[in-house]
């Protein structure tokens, strides 16, 4: 039995890459960042009858010229931890742009095997591949065809990679003058131990090329000096003949053996005639609509998130309140009953609350990656971002944003030029990522009607888009000044996402979800509830025990069900009273006393002040440290949920709420970003800046709102 066999998927983005990496592994993945960098990969395992495939998902990437961050992460895989097998996912339909990325793979002298993804839209579009020819012009590379959409080709794949898969023997021939200088770099690198997984026709290119990135490396030798100059002086002489630029020649070089291959091997049936994705795109990437049908598609996403998210969420809070009730009847009265109750369930499951919003949310963006009609987004969005100096591929990582701000800085890596990547850096924050959606949705179910809900919500996100791209003007024109480059983007074919696609998107967003509920914001309750609880020598302004004794005892010896009544709710207020002026002297209460005369003016009370200083730590903190200061659920059988403890509180209203969520949209970013901004750009100049800035904008824009709202007379 073979086991752990390493296999490396390659492809095009939107190629249909995950799609064939989701049905090889099914669930049976992770996700992790590739050692040193903070790039994503994906991991997965894959069984066909007794052996087992280790599958890494690289980065989608048009070429290995390692121009961008996920390019060269990509090569540096392939050469440095050497996989059994490569498997080139290409779109079928798209030949000529997708080819490129196998010839270069083939160049690695690695067994591989082509898949050709999508055969049903090009033989749609009239394109008849000979699948024996094309194998024959690439050296006898194996071939699989597939449809990753529908589960076609699975198995053929798997089989296929329990053969012998040989070494590629492809060459391109580039022409005498370009082998010769080839020929003589391989004999001046000879002496070298150049390790056997790095091929030295291929080390010959790169090195005729400059590849500044070929020496990270890090299994390559070192070069001496002499062979340097030896290879710099070909370099040179060759410019020379050629009367071009080296890689500009190898690239077109690559094309003319494209153009061969497609001549061989490709049949065109009909004519070229307007596909429905060409259809649709004259309506929806329309000059003058396709904006508003972006926006009003957000809309409906938004609403969605709100409307349906409502109907599971109340369900999780009764069972969170049922199991809280339960919880307090087994364990005894005391420091441990109200940590569990007040401090873990009452923090952790007002958090937990929102997870089927975040679902919902992570729902409706997967469709919109996966019909191809983000990348119509982007190209919409261009034009706005052209007006700030930026670019439509600027919009992408900012789009990442939405969902968690930390990969949409990753993201700004496909950002070759080093203004745009540090502006989109700068301004990513300002994007409502999924910590922020609990907090928006508490507050907005709080305060404000079902029917306008969905619609605030919407406009909330719209308005962290807006600040961004204001702040990326400013930004443009003061810290990174220089010329706009021009934005080219493939814009891939609609299609119809795979369930399997999308269950898997939802049910890692759902598991990363839980386990910050496990973690940090487990640990962030526990904590509140110790600075609420501490210290316990109060001095209260009544004798609330012995008044709530007394009257318990007159409700025992009274029979009027009214008088009873009234008493009892004299006793929950009392208790509610003591609890307050519990939690005013604790040391949370101090730390709120100390910070709220620099948020009163935004109309925070102190309670609201301790929430955002621990949200520093996720977002999401802010709710949980709010249901352990109000804990709620901390008076036997009042289910009451944070939503009614927070109308309850005569200081807040719908005008704080809303200069609230403004100051959660604006303000210092979790450490995670922070932390994130700091790698990449290897200085602490930047996070403190974006920490400092942010903090100062979101003071301002609350401030704003707040006091306007109350001389208008909200």
């Amino acid at each position: 039995m073979f086991s752990n066999i390493p296999v490396a998927l390659a492809g095009n983005p939107n190629a249909g890459k995950t799609t064939i990496f989701n049905n090889l592994t099914g669930a049976n993945q992770r996700v992790g960042n590739y050692p040193g960098v903070t790039v994503e990969k994906r991991v997965g395992k894959a069984r066909f009858k007794e052996t087992t495939f280790n599958i890494v998902d690289l980065p989608g990437t048009y070429s290995l010229a390692a121009t961008a961050e996920d390019e060269l992460v990509a090569r540096n895989y392939l050469l440095q931890d050497n996989p059994a097998v490569i498997i080139n996912v290409i779109d079928a339909s798209n030949l000529y742009r997708n080819l490129f990325l196998t010839l270069e793979l083939l160049e690695l002298e690695k067994p591989m095997l082509l898949v050709l993804n999508m055969i049903d839209a090009a033989q749609i579009q009239g394109t008849k591949i000979d699948i024996t020819n094309l194998a024959t012009t690439l050296s006898g590379l194996k071939i699989v065809t597939a449809i990753g959409s529908k589960q076609v080709g699975t198995q053929e794949i798997l089989e296929t990679l329990t053969t012998e898969l040989k070494s590629s023997n492809f060459k391109i021939d580039y022409g005498c003058q370009l082998e010769k200088s080839i020929s003589n770099i391989i004999q001046l690198l000879e002496p070298l131990v150049i390790p056997a997984n790095i091929p030295p026709r291929w080390l010959a290119l790169k090195l005729l090329e400059n590849d500044a990135a070929l020496f990270t490396l890090q299994n390559l030798p070192l070069i001496p000096e002499n062979i340097m100059c030896e290879i710099q002086k070909l370099r040179t002489t060759l410019t020379g003949e050629l009367a071009e630029d080296i890689s500009l020649y190898i690239t077109g070089k690559k094309y003319e053996f494209i153009n061969y291959i497609l001549q061989a091997a490709i049949e065109t049936t009909h004519c070229h005639k307007p596909t429905l994705s060409d259809k649709i795109d004259k309506i929806l990437t329309h000059k003058y609509i396709g904006l508003p049908i972006f926006l009003f598609f957000m809309w409906l996403l938004f609403n969605m998130v709100f409307t349906l998210g409502a109907y599971p969420q109340g369900l999780i809070e009764d069972a969170i309140s049922l199991f809280s009730n339960q919880v307090r009847i087994l364990i005894p009265a005391g420091e441990l009953n109200d940590l569990i109750v007040d401090g873990i369930i009452g923090g952790v499951g007002g958090v937990i609350v929102f997870l089927p919003n975040i679902l919902l949310l992570f729902f409706g963006i997967a469709i919109l990656e996966g019909t191809g009609y983000m990348a119509r987004a982007a190209f919409l969005m261009d034009r706005v971002m052209c007006l700030v100096g930026l670019h439509g591929k600027s919009f992408i990582p900012l789009l990442l944003g939405f969902g968690c701000t930390v990969p949409a800085i990753m993201g700004t890596r496909t950002l070759e030029n080093k203004h745009d990547r540090f502006v989109t850096m700068l301004v990513s924050p300002f994007m409502s990522c999924s910590a922020r959606l609990p907090v928006y949705t508490l507050l907005i179910g709080a305060f404000f009607s079902d029917n306008i809900a969905g619609s605030i919500l919407f406009l909330i996100y719209i308005a962290g888009v807006l600040i961004a791209i204001l702040l990326a003007k400013l930004f443009r024109k003061t810290l990174f000044p220089g010329k706009t480059e021009a934005f080219l983007m493939e814009m891939p074919p609609y299609r119809m996402p795979t369930y399997k696609s999308i269950l898997l998107q939802m049910w890692e967003r759902a598991v990363l979800y839980i386990k910050k509920a496990g973690t940090i914001i487990l640990a962030s309750s526990i904590l509140i509830w110790f600075l609420t609880n501490n210290p316990t020598e109060l001095n209260f302004s009544q004798n609330y025990d012995q008044n709530i004794q007394n009257l318990t005892l007159q409700i025992e010896q009274i029979s009027d069900n009214s008088h009873r009544e009234l008493l009892s709710q004299e006793i929950n207020k009392l208790e509610q009273q003591q609890h307050a002026e519990t939690i005013a002297q604790s040391y949370a209460g101090q730390i709120g006393k100390f910070v709220e005369p620099v948020i009163a003016p935004l109309g925070f009370n102190w309670k609201i002040g301790v929430a955002l200083l621990s949200a520093f730590s996720a977002k999401e903190v802010l709710v949980s440290t709010l249901g352990t200061i109000y804990s709620v659920g901390n008076i036997e059988n009042d289910s009451q949920t944070l939503a009614l403890a927070l109308q309850a509180d005569p200081t807040l209203s719908p005008l704080v709420s809303l200069s609230l969520i403004f100051f959660v949209l604006l303000y210092t970013p979790c450490m995670a970003t922070l932390a994130i901004i700091y790698r990449e750009t290897a200085s602490w100049k930047w996070p403190l800046f974006t920490a400092t800035y942010s903090l100062l904008l979101a003071w301002l824009v609350s401030f704003l709102i707040f006091q306007l709202g109350s001389h208008l007379g909200f």
